[in-house]
């Protein structure tokens, strides 16, 4: 791995360390307010995704010499992209934003910023991350290793448990009725 590529990875690696932070000060805000958390039992599967990830690109890199393959210019700007949205996510959520499932009951859903075209634009990004940074560095068995993991924790659990969540503790269905995903 080339100094680009580890920048990369601590670039990485401190926006997580920096989301973790931020969203334990909004869950503070947010159980102050009354909220409940929902899905604890599967967070630590959702973290274990990105410890994956982590690992995964230097066994690849470092164990088996993957290398950036000639076109990584497009997953970079996928993933620059990404990073746009992501920002795009947190700030149309305010303080409300998470990693986990906190829920203020009666809350009205924010509708605003990618919310008014997607239930959940963020995992949206994580999956288009998970992708992109693999393909990227030329790590592809983390890549697909990575992405079966998280599509399995993503469609099988978490959003369906954040869906219920939504449809019994809020007004969900009435705000968000023609949004997909």
């Amino acid at each position: 791995m080339n100094q680009w590529e580890w920048g990369l990875l601590l670039f990485v690696i401190l926006q997580r360390f920096g989301e973790c932070w931020m969203a334990e000060k909004n869950a503070r805000w947010m159980k102050a307010k009354g909220a409940v958390e929902i899905g604890r039992e599967h967070y630590p599967l959702l973290v274990t995704v990105h410890v994956l990830l982590f690992v995964g690109l230097i066994v690849e890199c470092l164990g088996y010499g993957a290398q950036p393959p000639s076109w990584w210019m497009v997953p970079f700007i996928i993933f620059v992209l990404a990073q746009v949205a992501r920002i795009w996510c947190i700030r149309s959520l305010g303080r409300c934003w998470n990693t986990r499932i906190l829920l203020v009951p009666g809350q009205e859903p924010r509708v605003k910023g990618p919310y008014k075209y997607l239930r959940h634009p963020n995992y949206l990004v994580v999956i288009m991350e998970l992708i992109c940074l693999p393909l990227m560095l030329g790590a592809f068995v983390t890549m697909v290793v990575v992405s079966v993991f998280n599509a399995f924790l993503l469609f099988g659990v978490r959003i369906p448990a954040e869906e219920r969540a939504w449809r019994e503790w809020t007004c969900y269905e009435e705000r968000m009725p023609t949004r997909r995903m």
